[in-house]
């Protein structure tokens, strides 16, 4: 895959605000009819690499292409091949649904007859026909996100900015804008998804880019990234507290790895390479050893957990992310 057949590059990018980098090399690479998901801590630069790769915001060094096209020497025509929808939704709560749609399309300069025909059948697409006469301002959360991600596709862009749309949303709601994702991109759409869920990213997203502190500091699919955070691992829980110390003796000596101890739940926990062998060997040792297990379970490493390795535990830093 080139730059010139990517349907997103940045190479290099730094944008500053005063002192603050809040890009600092960035670099990406977003193959055609795939999902890119953009993972990061608050503040790590994921919104403004996304307004950066839209033309909303202008960068100090650095290159970018978007559909093809250089986003500093031709933005007009970045800005006709893509769509954009941010943290919240940019609708007009006093119009319909259908006026709203109609409006973006006119704004896009689209026929009249060609703007109705796509208001339908944007409605239709995204469950809102019954609702389509209705002021959006009547709408729920989950309707309005999903008008919002209509007016974004009233020109069917080539690529498609999505900055945590799912932010507030119930499950339900969260559920049914990933299955318009996914028809979208079925239909040859890219999309760049920025989003605080990582279950968002492991869910939708074909690879997965991690920033921090303005740069990229790993990239990869979901499986890949869970892999850089550690093995598998085995988790059991015996049914008495006493018998904790030889459990702890057998799995140690059956992994390999060092043993995790939670004497309150009675959990040992331990990191293992040929998990189902070591799986049996173990159940095997602790009947022989009569040792009463309540649980037993392999547990593969969670993106949540690879995110956590790769950028740093900062709970203090949760929220929704500002432009830098």
């Amino acid at each position: 895959m080139t730059d010139e057949t990517s349907a997103v590059v940045a190479r290099g990018v730094r944008k500053t605000y005063g002192r603050t980098a809040a890009l600092d090399g960035f670099d990406l690479t977003v193959p055609p009819g795939t999902v890119c998901g953009l993972l990061g801590p608050n503040g790590a630069g994921k919104t403004t690499a996304v307004r950066v790769l839209a033309t909303l915001l202008r960068f100090d060094a650095g290159h970018a292409r978007v559909a093809g096209h250089d986003v500093t020497r031709h933005p007009e025509r970045v800005r006709a091949a893509i769509g954009l929808t941010g943290q919240y939704a940019a609708v007009d709560e006093t119009l319909s649904g259908r006026q709203n749609l109609v409006l973006f399309g006119r704004l896009r300069h689209l026929p009249s007859r060609t703007v109705r025909r796509r208001a339908d059948e944007l409605l239709d697409q995204f469950g809102l026909t019954d609702a389509a006469g209705r002021s959006a301002g009547t709408y729920s959360g989950g309707m309005r996100r999903r008008l919002d991600l209509a007016a974004s596709l009233i020109t069917r862009p080539q690529v498609l900015f999505l900055d945590e749309p799912t932010t507030g949303l119930d499950p339900r709601s969260r559920n049914g804008l990933w299955d318009a994702v996914r028809t979208l991109v079925a239909d040859g759409t890219t999309v760049l998804l920025t989003t605080q869920y990582l279950e968002e990213a492991d869910q939708l997203a074909d690879r997965v880019s991690v920033v921090d502190a303005g740069r990229v500091v790993a990239e990869g699919t979901s499986a890949e990234l869970k892999a850089r955070s550690g093995a598998d691992r085995i988790e059991l829980v015996v049914r008495h507290a006493g018998q904790l110390p030889t459990a702890a003796a057998l799995v140690e000596r059956i992994t390999g790895g060092t043993v995790r101890v939670d004497r309150e739940i009675r959990q040992l926990s331990a990191p293992v390479a040929d998990r189902i062998t070591a799986l049996a060997e173990l159940l095997r040792a602790l009947q022989d050893a009569g040792i009463a297990v309540e649980d037993v379970v392999l547990r593969r490493p969670t993106l949540d957990e690879a995110f956590l390795h790769l950028t740093g535990d900062r709970s203090g830093r949760a929220g929704t992310e500002v432009a830098a």
